[in-house]
């Protein structure tokens, strides 16, 4: 999301409009659940309402229904996880950057507004493992969302057109958003949902097969993409850095044999100039300010498979935690990533998620799941997520509001409260006063939500 307003374009853009035509294309489904035993948390268990990302333990019917107190348990620690990336995510309204610029000496500001922000090339932030743990969670979701629909006497015919279905809305639904503040549609395919809509067909299929051949599938997906890109041309001394939308002399290029996995300089970059344009435009495509790329499905798909292979395990040492295999595979991917990187063969780049980026983010992804199944599961602290859980079982509820109404809840706020309210304490944390009460409105709508039993879900 662009920091900032824009000027509001009344009628012509409203965000309600907006947000209630995903609403209507998503299908918002109430569903009314009996009271259960336990807990606020363990009563927790009816239809999970999430595109892609469906509870562990409940799979979706295919209509709202009624469920009794006898449905399983939720996966407390996968809800969690999912609703602290949410919350990581319309978290941007906090505007860490803003007031780092306004303390210019505090470290404190200084580390906050480097964890808000995406890193310019190599590296990562805590703000860049939020798509890679939506993707994750995606895969570590399937195996139990495979498993029940089976069980409910589903055909592979079937559920493999709802899958296909359920890519198709998660495409369109990213080209949607990015269009919200275009003339017309912005065929853009970088998009978090449009990247897992793209590979989540193939991560079905996937599911399909055994562990093996899933491993076997990771590592041709990710040997081949790093192949092609290293088989690519580096760019040479003459190349038109300009036109490629890069200074001359950013600091962030790679050298050596590196170079191939430069920004807008690369086998993507060549991909999408011809392929977006293609597509109709305003303007003919050049390149993407970011280096953000649409071949980075490919190798997210291979951060939804590392999901899968979780999910499955979750599943098959239940009612244990695999917590030491967490850990493990936590170890290895993330040593792998950085050995590549360190070694030149294949950064770490989430902008166009190098294959060194998917293992090492994977490994990220393994810890944080492990921390929360530890602490939720096997320490039995639960009641302190419940803030996150409210957040991760309507994470696509979460994602379409920080994206649609953030404009429309700051407006209203400066409409009716003015600005002084907000400058209580000195100017320099007006964004971040601004920002709590934004934080506070999208969970306060999320808890209502949760407590009319609303998910969104296709």
């Amino acid at each position: 999301m662009t920091p900032g307003l824009r000027e509001p374009l009344w009628p012509s853009r409203i965000p309600l409009c907006y947000l209630t035509l995903a609403f209507l294309l998503c299908g918002l489904m109430p569903s009314r659940l009996f009271p259960g035993g336990g807990g606020e948390i363990e009563r927790v268990s009816g239809v999970q309402a999430e595109i892609g990302t469906e509870n562990p333990e409940v799979e979706q019917p295919g209509a709202a229904v009624a469920m009794t107190a006898t449905a399983p348990p939720r996966n407390v620690a996968v809800d969690a996880y999912r609703g602290l990336v949410m919350l990581l995510m319309m978290g941007e309204v906090l505007s860490f950057p803003k007031v780092a610029q306004a303390f210019p000496q505090s470290l404190f500001w200084r580390i906050l507004s480097f964890n808000q922000s995406h890193v310019q090339w190599a590296g990562m932030s805590l703000h860049d493992t939020i798509q890679p743990g939506f993707t994750f969670l995606v895969g570590v979701a399937l195996p139990y969302s495979i498993h029940s629909r089976t069980s409910k006497g589903q055909s592979f015919r079937r559920q493999l057109a709802h899958t296909i279905w359920r890519s198709l809305v998660l495409i369109f639904l990213g080209i949607f958003l990015r269009s919200t503040a275009s003339n017309q549609t912005n065929f853009t395919f970088e998009d978090t949902l449009t990247q897992i809509g793209l590979g989540y067909t193939f991560a079905f299929l996937l599911a399909h097969s055994r562990p093996r051949w899933q491993w076997t599938a990771l590592g041709a997906i990710l040997f081949g993409y790093w192949l092609a890109w290293a088989l690519y041309p580096a760019p040479g001394l003459n190349f038109n850095w300009q036109a490629a939308g890069v200074p001359s002399n950013w600091p962030h290029n790679f050298t050596g044999f590196a170079s191939h996995w430069n920004k807008n300089s690369n086998l993507g970059q060549a991909f999408d100039v011809w392929f977006l344009n293609l597509l109709p435009r305003a303007s003919r495509f050049a390149y993407n300010a970011g280096g953000y790329l649409t071949l980075s499905f490919i190798p997210t798909l291979g951060t939804m498979l590392l999901g899968l292979r979780a999910g499955e395990w979750f599943r098959s040492a239940a009612p244990r935690i695999p917590l030491k295999r967490f850990v493990i595979a936590g170890l290895l991917l993330a040593a792998a990533g950085v050995l590549l990187h360190f070694t030149g063969v294949c950064p770490i780049v989430k902008r166009i998620w190098t294959p060194g980026w998917t293992l090492f983010s994977g490994g990220v992804c393994f810890f944080f799941l492990a921390a929360f199944s530890w602490v939720i599961d096997v320490k039995g602290y639960r009641r302190w997520a419940f803030p996150l859980v409210v957040v991760g079982m309507n994470s696509i509820a979460a994602y379409l509001i920080a994206e649609l109404w953030r404009e429309f809840i700051v407006q209203s706020l400066h409409i009716h409260l003015g600005y002084a309210v907000f400058r209580v304490f000195g100017a320099g944390l007006e964004p971040l006063m601004v920002g709590i009460v934004v934080m506070l409105i999208y969970w306060g709508i999320l808890y209502w939500m949760y407590r009319k039993r609303l998910f969104l879900r296709i």
